[in-house]
């Protein structure tokens, strides 16, 4: 029987975040080379977004290249650019058909102009769908997105389109790549890696963590529903008390 059957379908986290690590280390215990596991890494990422769609996930980030990831051997980077297109090409026209948006966050300025290109494509393309969206983080790291977000704040509160006493969490947040985006409820990491590895910092304050040592490519549907039901076994108190959650569920 499916775990999906075990999953409370009124308790579904509104938005999930994942580190998608191993790739490397797959293909390596296999004696292929490191591209090889990429490419199988796509193949789990086809899942994951498959099963999200099922049980009514609103919001999915995949963690696709961070700003560290640029300083990997260029055959490497180049490689991953390819099959960023190649998987552009070949599934722009499933995500429309199971009415999935794609969103970018990220400094996409240092990706090469054919995947700005086709990312702006598929962006535009799938803009009207209202199911789940697809937020790809390409080019991102959360340190340089908080960064940026000062600057531009900064800027404002300069040339007076904002007043500096009106600067709370809110007023950031409206300057962060994730902006109008709710923060990740539920955040997987794969491999077994204990770290964040700089991904969405600010927004994940009060982000509940799932790791687990399987590697990117053999993460499937019952992996991300087995996440979903540790979740669910969860309490969350936000810095409140049991006792105050018990009594605002009766309320």
């Amino acid at each position: 029987m499916s775990l999906k059957k075990k999953i409370i379908s009124s308790e579904i986290p509104c938005h999930v975040a994942v580190i998608m690590d191993g790739n490397g280390r797959w293909a390596k215990h296999r004696g292929l080379q490191r591209v090889l596991g990429h490419r199988s890494g796509v193949d789990a990422v086809r899942k994951l977004i498959e099963a999200s769609a099922e049980i009514g996930i609103g919001y999915l980030t995949i963690y696709a290249f961070s700003t560290e990831n640029w300083a990997r051997p260029g055959m490497e980077v180049a490689a991953l650019m390819e099959l960023m297109i190649q998987s552009l090409n070949n599934e722009t026209d499933a995500l429309v058909k199971n009415n999935i948006r794609l969103r970018t966050i990220g400094d996409c300025n240092r990706l090469a102009a054919s995947v700005r290109q086709r990312l702006a494509e598929t962006e535009n393309i799938t803009a009207a769908c209202t199911g789940l969206n697809l937020i790809v983080a390409l080019s991102y790291g959360s340190r340089w997105e908080i960064a940026s977000a000062a600057k531009r704040l900064a800027a404002d509160v300069k040339n007076g389109t904002v007043d500096c006493e009106s600067i709370d969490e809110a007023k950031f947040e409206e300057y962060l790549a994730t902006a109008g985006i709710p923060d990740p409820d539920l955040l997987i990491r794969t491999s077994g890696e204990m770290r964040i590895s700089n991904f969405l910092l600010w927004q994940m304050a009060y982000t509940e963590l799932y790791i687990t040592d399987i590697l990117w490519p053999d993460f499937g549907k019952e992996d991300l529903f087995k996440a979903i039901i540790d979740y669910q076994n969860r309490e969350r108190r936000f810095g409140k008390t049991s006792k105050q959650i018990e009594k605002s569920k009766i309320v």
